[in-house]
Formats: C-alpha cells, sequence, structure tokens
C-alpha cells in the first residue's frame, strides 16, 4: 500500500487500472493500455491492480466496476473513467498532466 501511495505522488502523471482477470472489458482494456505506453513512453506510468487481490485499495477508491481508470498527478486523482477507452482518448488525458520545463 505505501509502494502504491509513493507511486501516485509522482509528478508523473501514473494511470491506474483496477481490473479483474474475469472481467471481459479489461481484457479488451489492456492492449490499449500497452499501445499508450508503448507511445508515451517514460513520461507516464500505467499501473495495474487486480481488485480481487486488492480489496483494501479497491475500497478506498470506491471502486465499484471494472474496469475503472483513475489518473493520478501528484497523488491527487485527477480523472476517473469507467469502462473501456480508447488509446487517443487516454492519449490526450495524459498528455494534459505531463509537466512542461517550466513546471519542474
Amino acid at each position: 500500500m505505501s509502494e502504491f501511495n509513493d507511486i501516485i505522488k509522482s509528478s508523473k502523471p501514473t494511470l491506474v487500472d483496477f481490473f479483474a482477470t474475469w472481467c471481459g472489458p479489461c481484457k479488451v482494456q489492456a492492449p490499449i493500455l500497452e499501445e499508450v505506453k508503448a507511445k508515451m513512453g517514460d513520461e507516464v506510468q500505467i499501473l495495474k491492480i487486480d481488485v480481487d487481490r486488492n480489496p483494501e485499495l479497491s475500497a478506498q477508491y470506491r471502486i465499484q466496476s471494472v474496469p475503472t481508470l483513475i489518473l493520478f498527478k501528484d497523488g491527487e486523482a485527477v480523472w476517473r473513467g469507467y469502462g473501456v477507452h480508447q488509446a487517443q482518448q487516454l492519449e490526450t488525458k495524459l498528455a494534459e498532466h505531463i509537466p512542461t520545463k517550466s513546471d519542474e
């Protein structure tokens, strides 16, 4: 749990995918997230959290359906989405939160 908190406190946008192995839409979302990570590289972090293996974390963030995507920046949730999201939509949302040189 403390490791999760350390990761989301980064100034780098961190997209957390709350998923379940039995969830069909989650299986559709997984390769889309891989595509986004491949395209955006080290500018972003993508973290997958299995809700069945992490019930405390799922409860803390009030995960009621999967997939749920939460975008964190500096430890704050800045966006939340439910269901499958396409790569372009996620790339646009992540790009809005990438620090510029003037932010550093």
